[in-house]
């Protein structure tokens, strides 16, 4: 989704040489008013998910958990090829309402689904087991066409995790202020763009405004991928007419490769075993279902309660960014059946269970009291401040019982030592002149 709000990037991708000589003829110019400009056919952009590595989609843990090679299909060498009349037949046989042309763009596109890509698209046919019926079911509360359910095909790749150097997020490749804009959260604990049901309703919504503003659907396509404002730029470049093909060559050059990629997504999702690829296997929890939550639970509490392994809850409810949902009945938890029912049973004690050890954040903390100037200076010079040389004195007084006279000292000498009188040391040891002996032992203190 490039939107200039919803931006993705996408990598250059040359066209071979065959196609490179192909043209497209544009529609008139203001600027050579009857003139016909050609624009070569020599590069295109793909959508990001289309050059990301699926190796690297296939190390992550939902994938490695729940996608799975069917071995039962038997799948053929990827040489296979067509020719342009069999491709134009499979599409116009296609029981879609939006319109699938055919063209060298398209092939091209095509080409790189069933030749490079031929991996990744057997991953998307697993992971649409689970992810079709939801886009299903948001397109057709719309009313939209349900060809639009591949548009995640080629925005993310159908990986809920995908993150675009943009920072586009989820299945449907929100940027974070379109996503607000069609009601869905963010903030430290929530991100609902990766969240695939709230994803797309929004994703819903927004086609059919788009739709409301082009009536068209290829000029909605492009518009999800550049933005309303670029598609209109275009369409008054080219004179004022509103047909995608006919605005190509005024379009960025990610969004002339954009609606192609849909089209050969459309087209791959249908013929995938005319080409010899084989779906994985989906085993993502089909059997699921959800419950609205109440207060606020770490994952943690929720794996013990269900014994549904910490990875597979992130798996089920990848909205949730710090494995905490904050409750309140405004949220949600997805889970497999068992595991549902399972916490249902707990009730309100699954929010208790080891609540103090994974909930760490305090509802509550007192405020000390405010302390007087004189209680501030005397607990701070206690703890701050070294003790001047005559409170060690009076400190050493308190703490000590009696001083052994050592060679050398006189009563003058230890009085002063230990924060007392010549007087005082005279009358607590009952001494009548100035004479000590040392070894004996003196009194100090009460």
């Amino acid at each position: 989704m490039n939107k200039k709000l919803l931006v993705i990037p996408a990598m250059l991708l040359s066209f071979s040489a065959a196609f490179a000589q192909q043209t497209v003829a544009s529609p008139k110019t203001t600027e050579d008013n009857k003139k016909n400009v050609v624009t070569p056919i020599d590069s295109i952009e793909l959508p990001q998910s289309m050059t990301t590595d699926i190796d690297s989609i296939l190390s992550k843990w939902h994938a490695q958990q729940f996608v799975k090679v069917d071995s039962s299909y038997e799948a053929f060498d990827e040489s296979s090829s067509f020719t342009d009349k069999e491709y134009i037949d499979r599409l116009t046989a296609m029981p879609t309402v939006m319109e699938m042309t055919y063209n060298p763009a398209v092939r091209k596109m095509i080409d790189f689904y069933t030749g490079s890509n031929r991996k990744k698209v057997a991953f998307m046919l697993g992971a649409a087991n689970f992810y079709m019926p939801i886009f299903e079911e948001a397109l057709d509360a719309y009313g939209l066409p349900l060809e639009l359910k591949y548009l995640p095909v080629i925005e993310s790749a159908l990986d809920p995790t995908a993150q675009s150097r943009v920072g586009a997020v989820g299945l449907w490749q929100f940027m974070l202020t379109p996503a607000k804009l069609m009601g869905l959260e963010n903030n430290s604990l929530i991100d609902d763009r990766r969240d695939p049901i709230k994803a797309s309703w929004a994703a819903a919504r927004y086609l059919k405004e788009l739709y409301g503003i082009f009536g068209d659907w290829n000029l909605v396509i492009a518009a999800y991928n550049c933005g309303p404002n670029n598609v209109n730029k275009a369409i008054h470049r080219a004179g004022g007419v509103k047909d995608y093909w006919a605005i190509y060559n005024y379009l960025p050059r990610e969004t002339r490769g954009y609606v192609p990629a849909f089209i050969a997504a459309n087209y791959v999702m249908n013929y995938y075993c005319e080409h010899g690829i084989a779906p994985m296997k989906a085993d993502l929890s089909l059997t699921s279902d959800t419950i609205e939550i109440s207060n606020r639970i770490h994952f943690k509490q929720i794996e013990g309660i269900t014994n549904v392994p910490i990875e597979e809850i992130r798996a089920l409810n990848p909205q949730y960014k710090a494995d905490i949902i904050p409750g309140g009945g405004r949220y949600t938890l997805r889970l497999p059946i068992k595991g549902l029912n399972a916490f249902i049973d707990r009730g309100d004690s699954a929010y208790q269970y080891m609540a103090d050890t994974y909930l760490t954040n305090r509802k509550t903390v007192e405020v000390p009291e405010e302390k007087t100037m004189a209680e501030t200076t005397a607990t701070t010079t206690t703890v701050v401040e070294a003790p001047s040389r005559k409170r060690t004195r009076a400190i050493r007084k308190k703490a000590l019982s009696k001083h052994t006279i050592r060679k050398g000292d006189t009563l003058l000498s230890i009085a002063s030592r230990y924060g007392v009188t010549v007087k005082q040391l005279k009358k607590m040891n009952g001494i009548k002149g100035h004479s000590i002996r040392a070894g004996k032992s003196l009194k100090i203190g009460k």
